[in-house]
């Protein structure tokens, strides 16, 4: 993709997760309004997976488009967006822009007028990090420890940081190169790391930044096994 593209979709699977979404969409409303995206359409798909609270309610009544499935699979869920996306906007053919966050996260007001930045220079997916949001069973020792391992190996002072990581809470990929890759595989987690892969082995131009990093929840009760939840609990100190 060598020109802003024509529209954006954000997914974001959720499953039981009333309580967070309401802040997610608040940001991806504000997200949206920013002068430099505030020109492009931006349908946000919200997948409510295996929901039995107000997930889907919460999604319909901000004005989201609500995708029911009963999967209990991260990636799975992630995929069924992206198809509802594709299917809603195909006018737009490879002009439409995937990006994907979680129900737990809030994006920066620039969130999507970065990836809209990049994506207009070339890159065909833009690969964000992450900062973790205060959460009352997070202790201190505990997020000193997740901060050592997550930034290892960034570069002192103000050097450009090619980051290892991927999060589907901050990513996005032009609707033709994902599906080429063969969109998101039906994984119970690291979905995101396996589109990514394909990504790289398939040579696309993929741009791994901290320019816009995303605050994520710093909950231990993870929604997919092995998934960020997951990794916070077995730093300990939770």
């Amino acid at each position: 993709m060598s020109v802003p593209p024509a529209a954006v979709a954000v997914i974001v699977p959720a499953h039981q997760e009333g309580a967070s979404l309401p802040a997610t969409l608040h940001s991806l409303r504000a997200a949206a309004r920013h002068p430099e995206a505030a020109a492009v359409p931006v349908l946000v798909v919200v997948v409510a997976d295996a929901c039995t609270d107000g997930t889907a309610a919460v999604a319909q009544d901000a004005g989201a488009l609500v995708v029911r499935e009963s999967f209990r699979n991260v990636g799975r869920a992630r995929a069924s967006g992206a198809r509802a996306a594709l299917r809603r906007l195909a006018a737009y053919g490879e002009g439409l822009w995937l990006a994907t966050t979680d129900a737990d996260t809030v994006v920066p007001p620039r969130w999507l007028a970065h990836q809209l930045r990049h994506a207009g220079q070339g890159w065909e997916c833009v690969v964000g990090t992450v900062r973790l949001a205060p959460h009352p069973p997070l202790s201190a020792a505990t997020a000193a420890r997740h901060d050592a391992h997550y930034f290892a190996q960034r570069p002192p002072g103000r050097g450009t940081w090619r980051h290892p990581h991927v999060h589907g809470a901050n990513l996005g990929v032009a609707a033709g190169a994902y599906t080429a890759a063969g969109g998101f595989p039906p994984l119970a987690h690291s979905e995101d790391r396996a589109l990514v892969a394909a990504l790289d082995r398939a040579g696309r131009r993929v741009l791994r930044t901290d320019g816009c990093p995303v605050l994520t929840s710093g909950r231990g009760d993870s929604r997919a096994p092995h998934g960020f939840g997951s990794f916070l609990g077995a730093l300990g100190g939770m």
